[in-house]
């Protein structure tokens, strides 16, 4: 009922306020194609008719939509559609490796966004070492060459025919048809890049070639996309934050003491000790990675008469993914008897000493993992349009999506060390020193002294295969109806099954002899690897092997094949079937839409339960579902030719990540970490509400002001707790952190965007937008204060470019204040810094076919800073690097 009243009170005030003004004409024609341009083929180029073009499809739609329009075919603003994304208000982006990936909308979690590419979902799949991303709902922006985009909108309210799902917003990417284009069109680009911390250089090309006959009646199109990136990251991780009390023990009066009677600590009482934290781990990381991407995309386009449109269209995307992770870790948790000495400042132990282990105990580790990794995508979607008479269209689309990713296989290799050490750090700085410099191969090694088996476990092969398959039918009706207000009633009816499903499966290497880095061809990580981090200590630069080297050294070692991996693996079937009724209405300067969505929902998991007191897992399924009614309207007011108003109210929900409804449990033996799914989790909700006026007051020029508001129940969070598990390692119950996902109280979240361009003069102009947004934290269970992740307080969006005949710059400036990213290792409550991102481009149309294009992206290679609680307890310091291309391109 509140909800009811808010909608008659929204509707009541935009009646009472409305005064005479110019009507425009709604450019949607019906529910499949909404957003799509009256009057024929548009003709867009260079960077101010592109940004005028998506002002015109914004002013034209009813619902709180941004636009992002190609420059002309084949070119679109950036290499990554999520690069572009970042520039609309109330976006942003998250570039953890460099690239962007992560999209938010309006301060929601990247997986509670929906991405639709022409009006039906695509099947997602990730590489293995991105794994909150792996069974989300969203896609993976880096697979989309956005050369074959002709627009993006961003619905940031909903409307009923808009498949439900996000809690933020929707992105709907419109791809280019053939009837669209002139016949025998020809589009292609050639191009080079290089990453200046790998100094590794690549081609990249794209090929795209349409026909129509001449009556216009039937068309063809295809396009080919190679990319190609080298990524190089430096990294200082640090592995969550424990104790003090670990390096405590109590004597029989039950007071604090030392477990090293002979250390010092300065500082602060041992009780002062005991209440401080510590960096559990304290990792260098060197990654890297070749991205190669192959996409493939068709449309075949058969409109005998004007009457009826068949479309049928299809994707192939295949991306490479092979990486190699090399970590040289210390972890103080793991020697708190040796600890020698101890600074404690602002509830911190800033700064330890360590002395040597005694075998088989270790005190600091070298991890070498190569994942072999292939990421598939394929989409399939057969779309009819069909107007029936003058009053009536009928409209029907159906269609497949599968998507497979994960690593086959994966090489975990690691030798260990036992030296003393001593670790000192603050918010941008960090120092690891080993008593033996660890470029001397012999530092790190593998022995079976101290244990009775006389072998040791150097490491194991495993592989992780993920499968994300949907198919998918929908029917929609359109009736025009002669009304003083209502114009048009939309219907239609939707059904899918999606299965996600996560397959792991894994073994063993033992060894008995002596090992260590001599014993193969070893290298040495790059000298000034970890420049521009605040990196000091002999820790630097270490010996490692390549990548051959771990696979020759894995095979040669006693396989023992441990089989499927139950903790980890998983599937999730979940059926949908959806209803929805909107009315198109208008009158004089008013106009929208008002509606209802009804969902069904069943969800079977197929999962392992865990069982500690035995370690067993049984196979067990689990089946929840649900029914939701989802109320909307939009309303937009025209109070002249320059000025419009528009509002929405709706009711949102979005489904939790497949890995959290399925009741799969997995264990990190060596960080004694844990998590565990939820089959139980409900759907999140939300009542979305969105404010805006846009000022449109010249050709290419808006002003506009937008207010958001997300009142969200049942977020989903991810809680830990202290249990004691059976290690595999050591053989021996431990205690470790185990995390599981529930729905936690309600949050809300408010914001409001500013944004504003337009030509200026002489070929200059102006592109900029702010967003604020706040949240009100919810609570878990036990009461404790959790954030909303991936919401910035502040993002900026600053686009100055320039457009003189044949020549064209622009450069893109973008800061997000620092967010919340998860519960990470040890309860630790993760955040990230913000950061700048400094883009620019240039180019010159050396013809009417020809130009040419210059980018850089990432100029200041930020530095991606998180940290725990504190901006003094850091969790990862990362560099990705500058990456300059040239781009030949060509149009016929």
């Amino acid at each position: 009922m509140a909800f009811a009243r808010c909608i008659l009170l929204t509707t009541t005030a935009l009646f009472a306020l409305s005064t005479p003004a110019l009507a425009q004409d709604d450019a949607a024609s019906d529910a499949s194609a909404s957003s799509e341009s009256s009057g024929g083929e548009i003709v867009v180029s260079g960077i101010r008719e592109s940004l005028k073009n998506a002002i015109e499809v914004k002013r034209n739609l009813n619902a709180v939509v941004d636009v992002i329009s190609s420059e002309g075919i084949g070119k679109f603003p950036d290499r990554n559609v999520a690069e572009s994304l970042a520039h609309i208000p109330g976006v942003s982006v998250d570039h953890q490796f460099g690239v962007g990936e992560r999209v938010s909308i309006q301060g929601t979690d990247p997986a509670l966004n929906r991405i639709l590419i022409d009006g039906h979902s695509v099947a997602s799949a990730d590489w293995g070492g991105n794994s909150g991303d792996v069974t989300g709902r969203t896609f993976n922006y880096s697979l989309l060459a956005p050369e074959i985009v002709d627009r993006i909108e961003v619905y940031k309210s909903p409307e009923p025919w808009i498949d439900e799902g996000s809690l933020g917003g929707t992105v709907i990417v419109r791809t280019r048809k053939p009837l669209d284009l002139k016949a025998n069109t020809i589009s292609g680009s050639l191009g080079y890049n290089y990453n200046d911390r790998s100094k590794i250089g690549n081609p990249r090309g794209s090929l795209m070639y349409s026909w129509k006959n001449d009556a216009g009646t039937f068309g063809i199109l295809v396009a080919g996309t190679y990319d190609k990136d080298s990524l190089a990251r430096a990294g200082i991780e640090y592995f969550g934050y424990s104790s003090g009390s670990d390096f405590l023990t109590t004597d029989a009066d039950g007071n604090y003491a030392l477990k090293n009677p002979d250390a010092v600590i300065t500082g602060g009482s041992l009780e002062d000790l005991a209440n401080a934290r510590y960096p559990y781990g304290i990792n260098h990381a060197y990654f890297k990675q070749t991205r190669e991407r192959i996409g493939g995309q068709f449309a075949v386009q058969w409109a005998p008469t004007a009457d009826f449109d068949m479309a049928l269209t299809g994707m192939h995307i295949q991306g490479t993914y092979n990486n190699f992770s090399r970590s040289q870790f210390v972890v103080p948790g793991w020697a708190t008897s040796q600890l020698t000495s101890a600074t404690i400042a602002n509830g911190l132990i800033t700064d330890a000493t360590f002395g040597s282990t005694d075998l088989p105990s270790t005190s600091s580790e070298l991890d070498m993992n190569y994942r072999k990794t292939k990421v598939t995508n394929d989409s399939y979607n057969l779309a009819t349009t069909w107007h029936a008479s003058d009053s009536f269209t009928l409209s029907a689309n159906g269609g497949w999506s599968k998507a497979t990713g994960g690593t086959d296989p994966e090489y975990l290799m690691n030798v260990q060390s036992n030296m003393p050490f001593s670790y000192s750090y603050s918010a941008n700085s960090t120092d690891v020193t080993y008593s033996t410099d660890p470029t001397d191969p012999t530092a790190f090694f593998r022995s079976a002294e101290g244990k009775d088996s006389g072998t040791y476990q150097l490491g194991g092969i495993a592989t992780s295969k993920q499968k994300d398959e949907e198919f998918y039918g929908q029917i929609d009706g359109k009736w025009d109806v002669e009304d003083d207000f209502f114009r048009a009633v939309r219907m239609g009816v939707k059904a899918s099954t999606h299965e996600n499903s996560l397959v792991v499966t894994g073994s063993q290497v033992w060894y008995s002899d002596y090992l260590d880095l001599s014993d193969f061809d070893y290298v040495l990580s790059p000298s000034g690897l970890f420049s521009g981090l605040g990196a000091t200590g002999n820790s630097n630069q270490f010996a490692t092997l390549t990548s051959s080297d771990v696979i020759s050294a894995l095979q040669n070692g006693t396989y023992v094949d441990t089989g499927l991996d139950e903790g980890s693996s998983f599937k999730v079937r979940e059926k949908t079937a959806s209803f929805y009724a909107q009315l198109d209405f208008e009158t004089g300067p008013i106009r929208g839409n008002v509606g209802y969505r009804m969902v069904y929902t069943q969800d079977i998991s197929d999962y392992y339960l865990y069982t500690a007191e035995s370690d067993t897992y049984t196979p067990t399924t689990a089946k929840n579902d649900y029914f939701k009614g989802l109320p909307s309207i939009n309303v937009s007011w025209d109070i002249n030719d320059q000025i419009k108003l528009r509002g929405s109210i709706a009711k949102v929900v979005a489904r939790p990540r497949y890995s959290q409804l399925a009741g799969a449990f997995s264990r990190n033996d060596t960080q004694l970490t844990a998590s565990g799914g939820n089959p139980d989790l409900d759907p999140y909700e939300s009542t979305n509400y969105e404010l805006s006026a846009e000022w449109y007051f010249r050709p290419g020029g808006l002003f506009s002001v937008e207010y958001f508001r997300r009142e969200i129940s049942s977020y989903i969070v991810t809680t830990t707790s202290d249990e004691t598990l059976f290690n595999n390692l050591t053989q021996q119950n431990e205690s470790y952190i185990v995390s599981h996902p529930v729905n936690a109280s309600d949050s809300t979240v408010n914001g409001v965007s500013v944004a504003f361009q337009t030509p200026i003069w002489g070929g200059f102009g102006i592109q900029t937008n702010y967003t604020f947004a706040d949240a009100t934290a919810g609570t878990d269970a036990d009461g404790n204060v959790l954030n909303l992740p991936y919401l910035s307080r502040h993002t900026i969006n600053v686009i100055p470019y320039f457009e003189s005949g044949p020549f064209q710059a622009r450069v893109s400036w973008n800061w997000r204040s620092h967010y919340f990213t998860g519960i990470g290792r040890l309860n630790s409550v993760d955040s990230t810094d913000g950061y700048h991102q400094l883009d620019a481009s240039i180019a010159y149309k050396v013809n009417e076919h020809f130009s040419v294009h210059a980018n850089a992206q990432n100029l200041l290679d930020s530095t991606y800073y998180s940290y725990s609680g504190t901006k003094s307890a850091p969790t990862a310091f990362y560099k990705n690097g500058r990456v300059f291309s040239a781009t030949a391109q060509f149009n016929f």
